[in-house]
This record gives structure tokens, C-alpha cells and sequence, in this order.
């Protein structure tokens, strides 16, 4: 992997012994878009996941990672997270609170324990690809490992 750096996320993921391939793409400035990325990788879009952070009405933040080309159902996350209602954060919020940036939000290393929910068509996948913590590198890895790392609920997210 000669000229990519490993992110923080990498190192955690390494420490843990858990499997991955960091993939580097093609970052567009004016187009963060997941379809973007997918196109870039030459993957089906159904296997880039996007990583959504939310806030719940008496649940608080909370993660939801869902395939790249769907809109999160808010309802349905509300519920699951156990929130009366919820929203996506307003994105001056994003970097103070998981320590990333839009386009580059990883599942992996947030800087906080937020309680994280990836869409079940994740486990319709042998691998599936999720930001590795900056722009322009994502990682491949087996859903599963991904969801046992990070303490995922496995539940419907989307619309």
C-alpha cells in the first residue's frame, strides 16, 4: 500500500486484527456523493455505504450507515435508536463531534462511542465499502466484521 497513509481508523481496525483493504479514489469537491465514489470504484452502488450521523429526541446522537444511492427513513431510525423523533445533524457539527469531515465520516474511530446502526442489506454482501475515515479512501471489508467492530444493530434504515 505504498503511498496511502493509514488513517486512524486503519490503526484501529489493525490493532483489533480485523480484515480490511484500504481503496483509495478519485475525491471531487463538488461531488461528495456516495453514487460518486461507487462509479469511482467501479462497485455497485448497493455495496458503497454512506455514514449518517443523527440526532434523537431523548436518545441523542446516533449513527446509521446505509447504502450510498438511499435517503434514511428518519422515522425508521428514530425508532430504532429509541428517539421520539430524529434528524441529521447540522453539518457544522459534524467534525467537532466524530472528529470527521462530510465525505470522510468512517463507522470506525468516531470520537465518541455513538450507538450505530447499519441498514441489513449490508450482510446481502461478502464486502461492502464504508468511508475509512478521510476523502478519497474507503474500506472494503466483510459486513460482518464491520458490524461485530463497531457494535452495530443490523435493522431497516431506509425508505
Amino acid at each position: 500500500m505504498a503511498g496511502i497513509s493509514k488513517t486512524n481508523a486503519a490503526r484501529l481496525l489493525d490493532k483489533a486484527k480485523i480484515s480490511y483493504e484500504l481503496v483509495p479514489y478519485e475525491v471531487d469537491e463538488n461531488n461528495l456523493a456516495a453514487t460518486h465514489i461507487a462509479e469511482q470504484l467501479g462497485e455497485n452502488i448497493k455495496q458503497v455505504f454512506k455514514t449518517l450521523v443523527l440526532f434523537g429526541e431523548r436518545a441523542g446522537h446516533f449513527v446509521c450507515v446505509i447504502p450510498g444511492d438511499d435517503e434514511v427513513d428518519l422515522k425508521k431510525a428514530a425508532k430504532v435508536a429509541g428517539a421520539k423523533k430524529a434528524d441529521l445533524i447540522p453539518m457544522k457539527e459534524l467534525l467537532p463531534l466524530t472528529g470527521y469531515i462530510r465525505g470522510g465520516c468512517s463507522p470506525v474511530g468516531l470520537k465518541k462511542p455513538f450507538p450505530i446502526f447499519i441498514h441489513n442489506s449490508a450482510l446481502d454482501f461478502e464486502y461492502i465499502y464504508v468511508s475509512a475515515g478521510q476523502r478519497g479512501l474507503q474500506f472494503k471489508m466483510a459486513p460482518a466484521d464491520l458490524i461485530g467492530f463497531v457494535k452495530a444493530t443490523v435493522t431497516d434504515l431506509i425508505q
